[in-house]
């Protein structure tokens, strides 16, 4: 199952980035393509909370992919999703943290 079927099947949310395939793409070259992959997404897109919340999104399942394959890998996004998730709750307010709450609940 793509990210995208996983998304519309089991969180009925439609995708709307490519940040899955950049991951999926800077995974074969290791941490630091992830981080640098996951520091070009934010400075883009950190203040688009639609694109933000579907960050996070993506880092949590990067999280659960890797776990059991590769525990360093795991370990990086797991640091970088506490950092997107920390960084969308305390700067999203109102409706636009209401939505990123129902899309990650």
């Amino acid at each position: 199952m793509t990210f995208s079927e996983y998304c519309k099947n089991e969180l009925g949310y439609e995708t709307k980035t490519t940040f899955w395939d950049d991951f999926a793409i800077a995974n074969r070259f290791g941490i630091g393509a992830i981080k640098d992959t996951y520091q070009r997404a934010m400075k883009e897109w950190k203040n688009n909370y639609i694109y933000l919340t579907e960050l996070v999104l993506v880092l949590n399942k990067m999280i659960w992919q890797y776990y059991e394959k590769n525990e360093t890998i795991a370990k990086v996004y797991d640091e970088l999703w506490k950092q997107a998730d920390a960084y969308a709750c305390e700067h999203l307010k109102g409706e636009e943290l209401s939505y990123f709450y129902k899309v990650t609940d």
